[in-house]
């Protein structure tokens, strides 16, 4: 009988981390390709001050799903992961392929982190914001299409 509860915790305990990972990543994502897509070309028919309110209101709420985001990135992440280990013990490929991934998420948590930051010495990034988006974009297109391959792969 503890062996079934252990087992039955253990799996919803998979399926929750799994659930964070995946519901984060559609939201961060998500509010970003809106940023990009929506938001600043609608940001045009503003004047330079009702521009600034907005962009200003903006970022400081983003800036709490930014960061919360990251972090159940970051811990649910490391729990998949050290899941998945047992599973492809000298796999070369899917050990590459996520670190590969998990780089390009440091990266796209760093731009995220400098686009809701306040600090001047990251201006030139959120001086053109669509670039710096369209970089997190496509940074994390090529994370999705590698968590995609490694999933379906097999072992």
């Amino acid at each position: 009988m503890v062996d079934f509860v252990t087992g039955a915790s253990v799996f919803a305990i998979d399926v929750l981390s799994r659930v964070v990972h995946v519901g984060t990543a559609m939201a961060l994502v998500g509010g970003s390709l809106f940023m990009a897509v929506i938001l600043l070309p609608s940001l045009g028919v503003l004047t330079e001050q009702s521009r600034q309110d907005l962009v200003g209101s903006v970022r400081d709420r983003w800036r709490r799903f930014v960061h919360g985001g990251i972090g159940l990135f970051v811990v649910s992440g490391f729990y998949n992961y050290f899941r998945a280990m047992p599973s492809h013990k000298g796999d070369g490929l899917y050990h590459a392929l996520v670190g590969i991934k998990v780089l390009l998420a440091m990266v796209v948590f760093f731009l995220a982190t400098v686009m809701v930051g306040r600090s001047s010495n990251f201006n030139s990034l959120r001086v053109n914001p669509g670039k710096t988006l369209r970089l997190m974009l496509f940074l994390s297109l090529v994370i999705i299409f590698i968590s995609g391959f490694v999933k379906v792969r097999g072992n």
